[in-house]
């Protein structure tokens, strides 16, 4: 396999870029991108730290994050598995992307950044749900604001086909794969009434 080793090598295999896709950033959230992400409850967050990359899911009952003023951007750390992957990348390099989606539609909003993190609690209470509060916030300061190309979510289908989940790996699977005596049958069984009081 002959591997491209330049960026000159890697751009005579394209077109020009199309000035549009230059011309749209914004380096702050204008008030129809606000509409947009006010609107979103699914982002993924892409990090990048020591060891590497990594992109984490993060998803709400309503919006997803809060907009503080035209260049912040706040999320919440609800609760997961506690492997502060994406926590710990902040903490050490703070480079992130966001990219908002919004069922339905193949527009993709993305946001690049830096961030911080705080457990200030005057930062945090703005969050409380159901009597809890998320124990860090993410703090982002906004650099560049566009949508994506729709392709990617046209070429998928995406939000149009019906559920392909059927006969695929379940978690419990994955998990039963490297630990062959764990119960994968019960594990998904009882995952969602497990996760039920674990959202927030």
């Amino acid at each position: 396999m002959r591997i491209i080793e330049s960026v000159s090598e890697l751009e005579a295999l394209y077109d020009v870029t199309v000035q549009g896709a230059i011309d749209k950033v914004c380096d702050h959230i204008t008030p129809l991108y606000r509409r947009w992400i006010d609107a979103s409850r699914f982002v993924i967050l892409s990090t990048v730290g020591p060891e590497g990359t990594d992109a984490s899911p993060r998803g709400d009952r309503d919006e997803v994050v809060r907009i503080a003023n035209p260049k912040t951007v706040l999320m919440p750390d609800w609760r997961g598995n506690n492997r502060l992957d994406s926590l710990k990348n902040i903490v050490r390099d703070g480079r992130l992307s966001l990219m908002f989606m919004v069922p339905g539609s193949n527009t993709v909003v993305r946001v690049n950044g830096t961030a911080t993190l705080t457990a200030q609690a005057s930062v945090t209470e703005q969050f409380e749900h159901q009597g809890k509060l998320p124990r860090t916030v993410i703090v982002i300061a906004v650099e560049e604001v566009y949508f994506q190309c729709a392709k990617a979510l046209m070429r998928s289908r995406l939000w149009s086909v019906g559920d392909e989940s059927q006969g695929l790996p379940t978690a419990g699977e994955f998990l039963q794969e490297h630990i062959p005596e764990f119960d994968a049958a019960a594990y998904d069984a009882g995952y969602s009434e497990y996760a039920k009081d674990r959202l927030w």
